[in-house]
Formats: structure tokens, C-alpha cells, sequence
């Protein structure tokens, strides 16, 4: 077994996350079974109760672990399939280890951060590089931080044990460029390169990011200083795209270096895919414009893998997707909410919790369903949608879900019978993927070209069958069901069928789908999702037929 560590110093948000994700295509195409894991320092036990604000987006695997959002990027750039075992924070190492304690598995001893902590710490790591040639850790946080120390004294131990032919340590730090004095500095590096020596680790290899191309008088500097061969320190300018890290890293000789290091016998890294990529993304091609209503517009990492499944469709389809987050609650507050959606080409209304700016995305819902305008609803985009026909098509005056209104008439949305709202609420939701059943004849089963399909969730609320049925007879459609333990006690369709709502359409709308999972945690760049393709191709058929302008200033 073989190891690569990654950790990053001076600042957070360097990009050791999309590092990792960049070496492992590198050498999965070099043939390589490759794994990557992800540290958390933070005493969470996951990221499932944390605002995206605080954390950005929660991405969900297949087994319905909620974990930090570096793990999209991980399932994005190679063809692992991530598990819980693929993202650890401290709260679960402490909370294993503690348990342990209290059930005397360590009776008669004093629990320490070493061995206790730092042994649990290798078990997982252990757990994760099963049945693989390779395994890239990354190290969240910064070198220095009191939280990352028990992960870095691991990574000693390890190191030390097994040696250099067998563990790399690759090192993200950055070189700012001070205007005032026209150069770029190599102190943050030396200092950072410094404190993870006091730890005890020697990097083998640095990822020098940069806003400038770095000289060579610059790399040797960083060299002398860093005890780092020359070839070693990798020049990592910020990029146009993050597709393009692994091609640039290529170009940089880092996987080469790796393997010569590593003793790993391999064949040359086939990046034909990723190049045809590039030729794709540089392409001249027609612009569509999607508004994505959200609450957490001001931090856009909040809709990492939206914002990514959307570039895919944009791939896809053959244009250019440009995103303009528009903030709900404007929304809410609009005289003419219509204004602020005119010229879009499409209306996105993705997921999120709690009541602020849910009147907000039910009126862009309605603009988008009124004015012929694509629309895409995911998770309680779904929810809104169905919560937005029955008030506004079917007459249900003041219909909502029991989340924001407990006391509603109608309860279009609620907990299902036998259900209530847990005490806890970390990992409480309907998590991770789940089967659903596509309706014959509906435009979802000729997008999926499939009847069965499976995706991610992650919501409480569920549509209530018995509480939709005029909806179904004023043109409202389920084309998508979840049949199974979950569903049981609660009421048929009108049609008989039992199930949860997953798929819902409006046939008479250019495009008006809305689904109850995340479409987007499936999606990569050398497969699109076909949902947001498709989606996609509609904004586009309205872009050429509308003529309508280009609004604002571009956000992405």
C-alpha cells in the first residue's frame, strides 16, 4: 500500500481539496486503484448540522453519509465512489475513542491523544485504503492549528514506519505577490515549511500557489530554503477552470515525481479525455443565463456541486452557462418579482432549510411556471413547486408545509404518518440513495432513458399523497416514485400507486420538472448528469427564441 498525505499551510482555501482530487486522476490514469480520504479537524461529528455559511456545501455519498464538500471534488476528477469511511473528523475519532473507554476497553490505562487518538486515526486510515494501490489523505485546516496535530503526528508515525518509498507528503502553501513591490515572497512558504518540520515531516513535494507565474530564481529560492529538490516545487497559478489542474500538474511533471519517488510501477497517464475536455470548454458556443434562487447566495460554495452540475450541462448541451444567484428574500420583498427574473433562461430553485426566503422562491416558482421560463426544482425546489400550483392553480389558500407553517389548511407537505420530528437532528433525514421508479411516457423517463434510477437525498418532509389529488387533476403529474419501506402506511396516489413523490411535471410547460433527491452529487465532468443537460437545452431553446438581453453583471 501506498500513501500520499496532503496538508496545506499559511491560509485556508488553497485548494488542497481539488490537489487531491487532481492527483488522483493523475495516477488512476496511470493505471492505479486510487482512494482519496478527508481529515476534519473540527469536533463535528459531520458536517450535516452546519450552516453552509460555516462550511459550505454538505455533499452526500450513496450510503448516505454527510460529509465536507472536498469529497465532491474527489468523486468529480476520479471514478472512486466514496463512503462514510472516506471523511473523518476528530468528533468521530474522540467520540469512538471515548466510547471505548466507557465500555472498558481500556480499563486499568490512561487514554492519551497518543497512542489512543493517533491508533484510531491509523485504523481508519487503514479502513478507507482497503482493496487499493494508492491512498491520498488530506489534512484539513492549516499546518499549526492546535485541532490538525493528532492527524500530522499520524502522518509522522506513518512516515517514519513505512519511509519515503512508500509515503509522500505534498505540501499546498502560497506565494503571494506584493504589488507595491512587484515580486512574489517566499517567506509564507518557508515559514510554513517550517512549523510542519518542527512536527517532524519533511515534505517531498511543494504546491506553490500563485496569482503570478513563478520564475525559476523564485522555485530555486523556495528550494534552498524548503530543503525541497528544485524539480520538486510545483508551480500552481490560479487557473481558469479546475479542470485544468490536472493537466497543468501533468505538465509540471508532479505525478512523475510521485512514482519515481513512490517506486510505482505504472504506464503513462492517458489524459485524452481531459484534454477533449479543454477543447470543449474553450469551444465557441451560444450563452444561456440560470438564475438560482437561493438563501445562501452570498457564499457561492454553498452550491459547489450545483454550480458544477450546471457547467456540465453547459458541457453537454454545447454552450456557455452563466449563473446569476439571485438572493430569495429580494425576491419576497419585489414589487415585481417578474422584473427580476427578466431575461433569464432559465429558473433554478435548489434545496435548503428553514423558513427564511420560502415565500421568495414560491413566487420565482410561479414566474417561471406562468411565463413559459425552464425550470429545474431540487429537493425543496420540489416541495415549493408542489406547495406554489396548489395555492396558485388549485385554489388551496394558504397550503404550505408543516416546516414553515405548523398550522396550515393544507398541508401539501409534512412529516409521513407514524413520523415525527427527532429530538436529534444530525443525520435524522432521509439520507443517501435511494431507488425511484420513472412513470412511462413522462419526460424524466425520456431524459433518463431508464425506468429505474437511483439518487442521493437528503430532506425530512415528504409530499402527502392524499393531500395532492387535485393538483393531479388540474394538469400537476408524479412521474417519479420511491417504493419501499419508507413509504409504507402512507396513502396511494390516485392512481393506486404506492409510493414517495421523487419526480414531479407540468406537461404543458417547456420544461418544468422538479425532483425530491440531488441530481447534482451525480454529475461529473466527463459524464454530465442528464437531468441538468437537459435542462440546460431547454434554457437554450428559450435563449434563441426569446432574444432576450443578458442582465447585470456576470456572477460566474
Amino acid at each position: 500500500m501506498k500513501y500520499i498525505f496532503v496538508t496545506g499551510g499559511v491560509i485556508s482555501s488553497l485548494g488542497k481539496g481539488l490537489t487531491a482530487a487532481s492527483l488522483g486522476t493523475l495516477l488512476e490514469n496511470r493505471g492505479l486503484k486510487v482512494t482519496l480520504q478527508k481529515f476534519d479537524p473540527y469536533l463535528n461529528v459531520d458536517p450535516g448540522t452546519m450552516s453552509p455559511f460555516q462550511h459550505g456545501e454538505v455533499y452526500v455519498l450513496d450510503d448516505g453519509a454527510e460529509t465536507d464538500l472536498d469529497l465532491g471534488h474527489y468523486e468529480r476528477f476520479t471514478g472512486a465512489t466514496m463512503t462514510r469511511q472516506n471523511n473523518v473528523t476528530s468528533g468521530q475519532i474522540y467520540a469512538h475513542v471515548l466510547e471505548q473507554e466507557r465500555r472498558g476497553d481500556f480499563l486499568g490505562g490512561t487514554v492519551q491523544v497518543i497512542p489512543h487518538i493517533t491508533d484510531e486515526i491509523r485504523r481508519r486510515i487503514q479502513l478507507a485504503s482497503e482493496h487499493t494501490d494508492l491512498c491520498i489523505v488530506e489534512v484539513g485546516g492549516t499546518v499549526g492549528d492546535i485541532e490538525s496535530q493528532p492527524f500530522l503526528e499520524t502522518v509522522r508515525q506513518i512516515r517514519l514506519e513505512m519511509g519515503r518509498e512508500h509515503v509522500a507528503c505534498v505540501h499546498v502553501t502560497y506565494v503571494p505577490y506584493i504589488r507595491t513591490a512587484g515580486e512574489l515572497k517566499t517567506k509564507p512558504t518557508q515559514h510554513s515549511v517550517m512549523a510542519l518540520r518542527t512536527i517532524g515531516i519533511q515534505p517531498d513535494l511543494l504546491i506553490c500557489r500563485s496569482e503570478r507565474p513563478m520564475p525559476p530564481e523564485v522555485k530555486r529560492k523556495i528550494s534552498l530554503f524548503c530543503n525541497v529538490p528544485p524539480e520538486n516545487v510545483i508551480a500552481a497559478e490560479d487557473a481558469d477552470s479546475v479542470y485544468e489542474i490536472p493537466l497543468r500538474f501533468h505538465q509540471e511533471g508532479l505525478d512523475q515525481r510521485l512514482v519515481d519517488q513512490m517506486n510505482i510501477w505504472s504506464r503513462d497517464a492517458d489524459l485524452s479525455p481531459w484534454q477533449r475536455l479543454q477543447e470543449r470548454m474553450k469551444a465557441p458556443g451560444p450563452e444561456v443565463i440560470i438564475a438560482i434562487i437561493g438563501k445562501y447566495v452570498d457564499l457561492q460554495e454553498s452550491y459547489k456541486s450545483l454550480n458544477e452540475a450546471l457547467f456540465h450541462g453547459g458541457l453537454a448541451a454545447g454552450c456557455h452557462v452563466r449563473l446569476q444567484f439571485l438572493e430569495a428574500e429580494d425576491l419576497e420583498k419585489s414589487p415585481d418579482p417578474a422584473a427580476l427574473l427578466a431575461g433569464m433562461h432559465g429558473v433554478l430553485v435548489p434545496g435548503g432549510f428553514g423558513r427564511r426566503g420560502v415565500e421568495g422562491k414560491i413566487r420565482g416558482i410561479s414566474c417561471a411556471r406562468t411565463q413559459g421560463i425552464p425550470f429545474l426544482g431540487i429537493c425543496l425546489g420540489l416541495q415549493l413547486a408542489t406547495i406554489e400550483f396548489a395555492r396558485n392553480v388549485c385554489g388551496m389558500q394558504g397550503a404550505n408545509s408543516t416546516e414553515f407553517d405548523p398550522e396550515t389548511p393544507h398541508p401539501v407537505v409534512d412529516f409521513l404518518p407514524g413520523q415525527r420530528e427527532q429530538d436529534r437532528k444530525g443525520a435524522t433525514m432521509r439520507l443517501g440513495s435511494y431507488e425511484c421508479e420513472i412513470e412511462e411516457g413522462s419526460l424524466a423517463r425520456r431524459i433518463y432513458r431508464a425506468g429505474v434510477i437511483h439518487e442521493r437525498h437528503r430532506h425530512r418532509y415528504e409530499v402527502i399523497n392524499s393531500r395532492i389529488g387535485s393538483l393531479l387533476e388540474r394538469g400537476f403529474r408524479v412521474t417519479g416514485i420511491h417504493r419501499g419501506p419508507l413509504a409504507e402506511g402512507s396513502d396511494p396516489l390516485p392512481d393506486g400507486r404506492q409510493g414517495l413523490v421523487e419526480i414531479i411535471e407540468i406537461p404543458d410547460h417547456p420544461f418544468f420538472v422538479a425532483c425530491q433527491f440531488h441530481p447534482e452529487y451525480k454529475s461529473r465532468p466527463l459524464s454530465p448528469h442528464p437531468l441538468f443537460a437537459e435542462f440546460v437545452r431547454a434554457a437554450m431553446q428559450r435563449a434563441r427564441t426569446s432574444g432576450h438581453p443578458a442582465p447585470g453583471k456576470e456572477e460566474t
